[in-house]
């Protein structure tokens, strides 16, 4: 009896040893899962190029610290300060869940349940993927913290939150942007970059007297909120220009005949356009040929 039983410790032991294993690649599989979860960091820094986050996010002066705030943004409605995005726990946003992020990303609202004004351009970034999203705010996560405070706006009898409600109703449908399935897939890429990560209608887009882009315009340009013209991007404007001096102009800031853009657009070059891959910026280029010629005002 004693030697049988001795023999029967082999296969006890050799399922124990399976079951462990087992366990510990299942482990190991659900913590590779939650690793990716997490998002591309790389590709979040991309990501960032391709919005703009440091244009908006950074003072206009030498020196100033990338991410951390304070750029003005004037308006009719009084002018808007660039938080700080930095992963600071109180002057920045790294008391925030990445939910938080996506929330105020693609709805508008902040983590205390405030709308926010679509001075930050959350009608365009309503756009973006759940991956891009994702890849966005692991790559913030990696910003050096930041105690720079963020500056209030000042927008007098503008500055209350709650007739915001009324506006999105109005204007702002959320929602991840969606393929044209009449476009070509560099065409839809393009869409992608100018309709949700480049954010370009939000400048190149006159607006209506609430502050709504008006779509029967969409990119047609106009007056600017300084009295600055904004350029036309439909063919109407972009035919007189083959696809060549386009990219040398969103690529480098050079127009065919030598001249140099105005600095807010020079900025944009710097900072975004300027670093697209060179598929994305002919992608770009091909969605822009692709709409509506619309007459400039």
């Amino acid at each position: 009896m004693t030697a049988t039983r001795g023999k029967s410790h082999p296969p006890r032991n050799a399922a124990l040893q399976c079951a462990l294993r087992t366990s510990l690649l299942a482990l190991l599989v659900a913590g590779a899962g939650a690793a990716a979860a997490q998002g591309d960091a790389k590709q979040g820094e991309y990501l960032a190029a391709a919005g703009g986050c440091v244009g908006c996010h950074s003072e206009a002066k030498e020196g100033a610290v990338p991410f951390a705030g304070g750029r003005a943004l004037k308006t009719p409605f009084g002018t808007f300060y660039g938080p700080n995005i930095t992963p600071h726990p109180q002057a920045g946003i790294g008391s925030w869940s990445e939910a938080d992020f996506v929330r105020a990303m693609r709805h508008g609202v902040r983590p205390d349940g405030a709308n926010l004004y679509p001075a930050f351009p959350y009608p365009s970034f309503t756009k973006i993927s759940d991956k891009d999203l994702s890849d966005l705010w692991a790559y913030l996560r990696t910003l050096p913290p930041s105690d720079r405070v963020s500056r209030k706006h000042d927008l007098g009898l503008f500055g209350w939150r709650p007739p915001l409600t009324v506006w999105k109703r109005l204007f702002f449908t959320p929602g991840e942007f969606k393929a044209d399935a009449r476009a070509t897939p560099e065409v839809n890429r393009g869409a992608y970059l100018v309709q949700a990560l480049g954010h370009c209608g939000e400048c190149h887009t006159p607006r209506n007297f609430l502050g709504a882009p008006i779509q029967s315009r969409y990119l047609a340009g106009g007056k600017g909120p300084e009295g600055k013209t904004i350029p036309n991007l439909t063919p109407t404007r972009l035919k007189k220009q083959s696809d060549g001096e386009l990219k040398d102009f969103l690529a480098f800031g050079v127009t065919a005949d030598g001249d140099v853009p105005a600095e807010a657009m020079g900025e944009v070059i710097r900072n975004t356009t300027g670093k697209l891959l060179p598929e994305d910026l002919m992608a770009l280029i091909s969605y822009l040929r692709s709409l509506p010629p619309i007459s400039s005002e």
